[in-house]
């Protein structure tokens, strides 16, 4: 499993992430064993990058100010062998997102690429509805542009719904499960990419951590699901899924 190969690690995770998310993300790593660290001012994202085991880069909450902090820490994180990770946050919603996200990939190499298929349309260029920073509706063939992408980057893509999505370009693992209640919890899949970034620093296959890291967190929000009521209670239930996982 892993969730409890995080914890004997306890590797430390750079978020570059959005505010609306942080708190969450920050409880959900240490609930696995991970050490987070939210730091976005340019003059010491690299310092700190070099430090990290994992860096995430997350657009959520985008401005001006933030750019040239992820754009710094990637190139860090480039330069000393940390994985990046990017959380493409509703890039099909507005021109400035798409030409953020298209510096990014340019000047940074990312390890991997989590998103909606919303998200994934967008990257893409395939014709897409976009509805904010929601998934929206379109129609691909999600497989088959997941692994273009993939192959485009030379990234790994994990592309989440109904069904879960992870490809290296060629191997493409499909895990389904879950429950619907997670789209109604803000920074649930803020918080995944930031699991997944810590996935990405521990021993073994990543295309295979990533793909049972993804079937843990599903089987988690069914069980959150079956012990809780309502909303509140069940985002409670998904940070004591993951420390019990992380557990063994």
């Amino acid at each position: 499993m892993t969730i409890d190969k995080i914890k004997q690690k306890h590797p430390l995770i750079h978020c570059i992430t959005n505010y609306v998310v942080a708190n969450f993300t920050a409880n959900g790593l240490l609930a696995i064993g991970a050490s987070p660290v939210m730091a976005d001012e340019v003059s010491e994202v690299e310092e700190m990058t070099a430090i990290a085991n994992g860096l995430l880069i997350n657009i959520g909450t985008l401005n001006q100010m933030k750019v040239p902090a992820m754009l710094a820490a990637g190139k860090a994180a480039n330069k000393h062998g940390v994985p990046v990770v990017l959380d493409p946050v509703g890039v099909g919603a507005t021109s400035y997102r798409k030409q953020v996200i298209q510096d990014l990939l340019q000047q940074v190499k990312f390890t991997l690429i989590r998103c909606n298929e919303g998200e994934l349309a967008a990257i893409a260029g395939v014709a897409w509805q976009a509805k904010g920073v929601d998934s929206g509706q379109g129609t691909i063939d999600t497989v088959a542009v997941a692994q273009e992408v993939a192959q485009k980057y030379d990234t790994i893509v994990v592309v989440t719904g109904e069904t879960d999505i992870v490809t290296d370009g060629t191997i493409v693992e499909q895990i389904a499960g879950g429950h619907e209640r997670m789209t109604a919890v803000t920074g649930s899949g803020c918080l995944l990419s930031a699991l997944c970034t810590a996935a990405l620093t521990v021993e073994g296959e990543s295309t295979a951590n990533l793909a049972a890291l993804l079937q843990t967190y599903k089987q988690i929000a069914l069980e959150a699901a079956n012990n809780s009521t309502y909303i509140g209670s069940f985002q409670v239930e998904i940070l004591n899924g993951l420390e019990k996982y992380a557990r063994g």
